[in-house]
């Protein structure tokens, strides 16, 4: 578990991706070894801990079932700057209802990808919990 520093300048930058971001880069590793980095949808709750909804199908999953070490990172500034990259493991939770905040936070998002909230959730029904084990970057 780690904690976010947000009182140093790249803590402060860390959180602010995680609190307002819409993208995050989830990666994942084959059972052939081979990293495989998604864009997805992500809630952050401000401490240890990221929530993903995902389609249970998506190939993530099947890498996750099988090892439960992951990596997010953010898209940095186009210069080599503002690299942020967390380490963590997850718990699969499937049938998990859309959290409201995830909703909220993507109530523009989600029309565009599966009409209503309700649609998306039962679309996207499988949840990613992550616990942040590890914080890198510049």
């Amino acid at each position: 578990m780690i904690d976010i520093d947000e009182s140093t300048d790249f803590g402060a930058r860390a959180a602010a991706h995680l609190r307002d971001d819409v993208v995050v880069w989830l990666t994942t590793v084959s059972a052939a070894g081979a990293p495989l980095p998604t864009p997805v949808w992500f809630l952050w709750d401000g401490g240890s801990r990221v929530h993903v909804q995902s389609l249970p199908g998506a190939k993530r999953i099947e890498h996750l079932q099988a090892n439960p070490r992951l990596s997010l990172n953010f898209d940095g500034n186009g210069q080599g700057g503002d690299i942020v990259v967390l380490s963590g493991r997850a718990t699969l939770t499937p049938a998990t209802p859309l959290p409201a905040a995830y909703a909220d936070k993507y109530s523009g998002h989600i029309p565009n990808v599966a009409g209503s909230p309700e649609e998306f959730g039962q679309r996207y029904s499988t949840g990613i919990d992550i616990e942040l084990t590890r914080l890198r970057g510049n």
